[in-house]
This record gives C-alpha cells, sequence and structure tokens, in this order.
C-alpha cells in the first residue's frame, strides 16, 4: 500500500507543483483545498486522473472535517501549504489573511494534534516565507534571525510559524517548519511580478514596476523548492526550522530583462511592451535573502536549476498554456492592489 500524504492547498502554484512531485515519487496524494481565487484546477490536468491522487474541497478551518479526513486516510504526512500569499492584497483585505492564515493553522493544528495522539509518526510540514524576517538590507537571514514583518501578510505568516512552534513544544507534535524565498514557475497567478509581466508581454501591455525597481528579492525555481519539502519531510528534525533559497538575488528590473531577453527568442515583442515606473506599495521592503546553510549543509539539499533555465521554463511554459490565463478572472490579472 502506497504511503499517503495530504498537501493542503494544492490547486495553488507551490501546492500543485508539490503535488505533481510526490506522486512521481510514489506517493498517494490527497489534495485539500478550499477554491479561492488563486485555486486553479488547470493547475492539476497533468495528474487529475492519476490512480494515486484525490482532490477533496474543503476550507482547512473545518476542524471537524479535517479530523475525519486524516483518521480515514492516515496520512503519515500534511504539507500546510493553504494561505493567502500576496502582499497587495493584504494591503486591502487583512482579515482574509488572519482568517486562512492564522485561524486556518489553528484549526488545522487542533486537528493534527487529535490525530497524532494515535498515529504517533506522522508529521506536519508548515510552509512560510522569508517575508518574516522582514527588510535585510544586509547580508543574509539564518533561522535564528528575529521576526520582523512588515506587511499584514508576513504578519499572518510570523503569526503562524509561532502557533506552529508553541503545538511542538506544548503539545509534543511532530512539525517542521520551512521559510522560502520568491519561488516562481509554471502554475504561478499572475498577481505575482514573474507571469504578471509573462502575461503582459503576450498581450503586447506595459511593464509596470513599483518604485524605482530596486527592490531585491531571492529567487527560486518551484521544483527547487518542492525537491526540499521533501527532503525536510525525510530528514528533517522536528522542532526546527529549514530556510529554503538559491542565492540568487535579483531586482525587479533586471527580471523584466531577462524576461524579455527570453520573450524575443520565442516570439514577436509588441511596441507597447515597455518597462513602465508606477507608484510604490505600502511598506514595501527593499531587500529579503536568506542563508540557507543549515538545509545545504545538514540535509544535503541544493538548488539545481539555474535562473537562466528556470526562466526560459516558465516563459515557455505559459507560451503554450495560454488556456491558464483563460481560466482566471481577468480582473484579478489587470486589477491593481494593495495601492492605498
Amino acid at each position: 500500500m502506497k504511503k499517503k500524504i495530504i498537501v493542503t492547498g494544492g490547486l495553488g502554484f507551490i501546492g500543485s507543483n508539490l503535488c505533481k512531485i510526490l506522486i512521481d515519487k510514489g506517493f498517494f496524494v490527497i489534495n485539500i483545498d478550499k477554491v479561492s481565487y488563486a485555486s486553479n484546477f488547470y493547475n492539476t490536468i497533468d495528474f487529475k486522473n492519476n490512480k494515486n491522487y484525490k482532490y477533496l474541497k474543503l476550507n482547512i478551518n473545518n476542524k471537524n472535517k479535517l479530523i475525519k479526513i486524516f483518521k480515514k486516510f492516515k496520512p503519515i504526512g500534511i504539507f500546510n501549504l493553504a494561505a493567502e500569499t500576496h502582499v497587495d492584497r493584504s494591503i486591502d483585505s487583512p482579515k482574509q489573511f488572519i482568517n486562512s492564515n492564522i485561524l486556518g493553522t489553528f484549526n488545522l493544528l487542533e486537528a493534527f494534534k487529535k490525530y497524532s495522539k494515535k498515529y504517533k509518526r506522522s508529521k506536519l510540514i508548515h510552509i512560510s516565507t522569508d517575508e518574516v524576517y522582514g527588510d535585510i538590507v544586509k547580508g543574509r537571514t539564518n533561522e535564528n534571525y528575529p521576526y520582523s514583518p512588515s506587511s499584514p501578510y508576513a504578519a499572518s505568516k510570523a503569526s503562524s510559524d509561532h502557533i506552529v512552534l508553541s503545538y511542538v513544544k506544548t503539545f509534543g507534535i511532530k512539525a517542521i517548519i520551512t521559510n522560502c524565498s520568491n519561488n516562481y514557475g509554471p502554475r504561478q497567478h499572475p498577481e505575482k511580478l514573474i507571469p504578471k509581466m509573462i502575461y503582459n508581454i503576450l498581450n503586447n501591455k506595459s511593464l509596470p514596476i513599483y518604485g524605482d525597481g530596486k527592490n531585491s528579492r531571492e529567487w527560486i525555481y518551484v521544483n527547487d523548492h518542492c525537491e526540499a519539502l521533501v527532503k525536510v519531510f525525510k530528514f528533517g528534525k522536528i522542532g526546527e526550522t529549514y530556510n529554503i533559497g538559491s542565492n540568487k538575488n535579483l531586482n525587479n528590473i533586471e527580471i523584466c530583462k531577462n524576461l524579455l531577453k527570453v520573450a524575443k527568442k520565442n516570439i514577436k515583442i509588441g511596441k507597447k511592451v515597455k518597462i513602465k515606473f508606477v507608484k510604490d506599495r505600502p511598506g514595501h521592503d527593499k531587500r529579503y535573502a536568506l542563508d540557507s546553510y543549515k538545509l545545504i549543509k545538514k540535509l544535503k539539499w541544493k538548488p539545481k536549476i539555474k535562473f537562466i533555465d528556470g526562466i526560459k521554463n516558465t516563459f515557455e511554459w505559459y507560451l503554450s498554456n495560454k488556456k491558464y490565463y483563460k481560466s482566471l478572472n481577468k480582473k484579478d490579472i489587470n486589477r491593481r492592489l494593495g495601492n492605498i
């Protein structure tokens, strides 16, 4: 019998990529997703009919149903990716982030606490973000760096991290936290920078960049992140936190220029496709940068996909999957959020 894994938020970007990798590695995957604007069944077309995959519509705030699902499937692991993740949306609607990222994590923990009393070998991997560390002007943040979130999104994820650790210490649950840098790759909602820019390039639109465009992020290809998550699940130490990053920082102007280079090799660029600087969002951190030495040293993981290859793969996926954009609400693609 195949070992069962639950992935929450498996219709989203990272979650769907993780589902595919876990299935390819021989696990039976149960995808739990409430179906929000960022959920997309298009993300699962490659494996939706796989005999080792099952989708269940459920909000992780429904503790009682979660308990029933845990008891029925008896998962050896749970990857929690169910979350609101867009900073701009958290500026407009902070309450959604409190409900999903804090209360959702709390209810998931309550259900897992009850389940793990009998099934003691099961582990929970809680996926978080580098944004909990706040603005990092110099250097790189290791796992002991103090939290200093700037946005309601980052604060909600920081809160969820603290709640998870409290359940490890107080109730003895088996949980591990991961904090990852900016992901990119196939199946990402175009509210985020790279798929948004690709959409605009494909549709002959300008490329809007916040402020001066020099905000720096550490970029990791989504498959590298997912492979790291599997490593943490298999070999990570309970109660520990692991940073997951590529050590590759690029600012937003550099991202756009790289995308334009790739695009020119694939399509004819429209006249309106030019970088356009727009009003910055409130509380916009200048730089995030992780120190992933712990993961690299102790779990023998390292990123495999170079940015030049990853961005080429990403552009070509969207170019070959234009139906993906059609499956989304155009307002969610084009509307500017977080503009106080």
